[in-house]
């Protein structure tokens, strides 16, 4: 959408769009004048400009943030709930121009960003609900002269650090929860697409948030970008998804000033399939886990471990699947694999399967760039006789490969399987309803799919162990992310 108001997020230039940050209700250029360019990974052209804010635009949202925190905090939760009704009806309307917003600064293809905008209007839909539940108690007191309450309250100013391969629903699961609980919340998007997260404040200004609950601050400086966020000690809790490493960072830093902390990290997920599973389910679910987003997910299939009795037959009908997968620009038709967001993937997924080639693996589909266009295209991929020492085995590859393990025993399975730092998502297919269970309290992962390779829901709590991180987004647990519990003990009641 290109408008000419200068009051909207965006005007009209002659070769692309530029979009203003949203703070205070208003669109705003960076305090420096500094832009810098967004491009579509499947073209390498740009579509846009945004504003290149520093620590001083990020210190101003803060401070509207706070200025807000307590109307909004003290506002009823009816209305709360209306705002967040409203802005999620906004999305399915628009839902197709928000989805090619997406696809273009992104890559996935069209039909998931669709999907991903739907999916993200179901957060605000489920927080709209939970703004309206959050309840308090009494305490039976120890005198009859006393009464003992326990109220929920907004922490107050919060920040959301959001990743670039889910640019809508890492920043509604964050926000949905943040808003319904009465919590102001100053977003930092990734710089590959912040298109989006833009395009979510420009809704949430129609719907009628009031000025200063919500900013949206770009930038290409991530690191004073959060120390802004992480020093100031009015921000009381960060919402961070992305990798271990920073995620460890902004734990030292929230250290400081004792900030809550949610973090959505890394990821290594086994995908396992037992010999008496429900094979062409298996497959399909396998394809599923791990070609969304081309690869690009926290809860990816990194490790498909097959039973040793049907891995070829399992090796063969994933093959002849993955190979009618069509790659190219995620808005052309009938396209399932879009481009990797950016060069550094793009390498990484190289040097994984190179890796895997020199130390005996086989690659079986792929394992090269698609020639399909300048952009960053790589060919679904499968390997096989993958193995431990590769990199396949112990690091997020981030792209359209599947490396194949095999294994024999439940219980060799399940000790290969927990054998990584990571505790994310877990997949196993299996008919034995004891193996089901056995698997869900033997697996260390804070997310399972027992038969089920879409496990993420809104309804549903989020979040992982170990260096996967700690919190929960989605579901009645999303929301006490945001709440502090405090106590008030009522004397002087008396007899009457």
């Amino acid at each position: 959408m290109i408008v000419h108001d200068e009051e909207d997020p965006m005007v009209a230039t002659a070769a692309e769009t530029a979009y203003k940050l949203f703070m205070g209700g208003s669109w705003v250029e960076a305090e420096s004048g500094k832009t810098f360019q967004v491009v579509n990974p499947a073209t390498l052209e740009p579509i846009a400009t945004v504003p290149d804010a520093g620590r001083a635009d990020m210190q101003r949202a803060i401070d509207l943030a706070a200025a807000s925190q307590p109307s909004w905090g003290n506002s009823v939760a009816k209305d709360r709930a209306r705002i967040l009704s409203d802005a999620a009806r906004q999305m399915h309307a628009e839902k197709d121009k928000l989805a090619r917003i997406m696809t273009e600064e992104e890559g996935k293809p069209l039909a998931e960003s669709t999907g991903e905008i739907t999916y993200a209007a179901a957060f605000l839909e489920w927080f709209a609900g939970e703004a309206e539940r959050v309840y308090g108690m009494t305490i039976p007191p120890l005198t009859p002269v006393k009464r003992i309450l326990a109220l929920k309250r907004p922490v107050g100013v919060t920040a959301a650090i959001t990743p670039w391969n889910f640019p809508a629903a890492m920043i509604t699961r964050k926000l949905g929860a943040a808003l319904a609980a009465g919590c102001t919340m100053v977003i930092k998007p990734a710089e590959m697409t912040p298109l989006t997260a833009l395009e979510m404040a420009r809704i949430f200004q129609d719907v009628g948030l009031p000025d200063g609950v919500l900013s949206v601050v770009t930038g290409t400086d991530p690191r004073a970008l959060a120390a802004a966020i992480m020093e100031d000690f009015r921000v009381r809790k960060v919402s961070f998804t992305g990798s271990t490493e920073v995620g460890k960072i902004l734990m030292k830093q929230a250290a400081d000033t004792l900030k809550r902390l949610s973090l959505e990290l890394g990821g290594h997920a086994p995908f396992i399939v037992f010999d008496d599973a429900d094979l062409d389910a298996a497959v399909e679910n396998a394809i599923y886990a791990k070609m969304r987003n081309m690869g690009e997910t926290c809860i990816a299939a990194n490790r498909i471990f097959v039973q040793r009795g049907i891995r070829d037959e399992f090796v063969k009908r994933l093959v002849d699947r993955m190979s009618k997968l069509k790659v190219g620009n995620g808005l052309e038709p009938g396209v399932a694999v879009g481009p990797l967001v950016d060069e550094p993937t793009f390498d990484k997924v190289v040097e994984h399967v190179d890796d895997a080639r020199s130390k005996g693996g086989e690659v079986m589909l792929g394992g090269k760039r698609a020639d399909v266009g300048k952009g960053y295209f790589y060919e679904p991929t499968v390997i096989v006789d993958v193995k431990e020492d590769m990199l396949i085995s112990h690091e997020e590859t981030f792209g359209p490969v599947a490396g194949i393990l095999s294994f024999d025993t439940e219980d060799e399975v399940i000790a290969r399987a927990n054998d990584t730092k990571y505790g994310l998502a877990g997949y196993y297919f299996t008919r034995d309803v004891g193996r089901v269970w056995r698997l869900a309290e033997k697996l260390e992962y804070g997310i399972l799919g027992a038969n089920d390779g879409a496990p993420s829901a809104a309804v549903a709590p989020f979040g992982g162990v170990k260096e996967s991180g700690f919190g929960r987004e989605g579901s009645a647990f999303g929301i006490d992310e945001y709440l502090d519990v405090k106590y008030i003990s009522l004397g002087g009641i008396g007899q009457s």
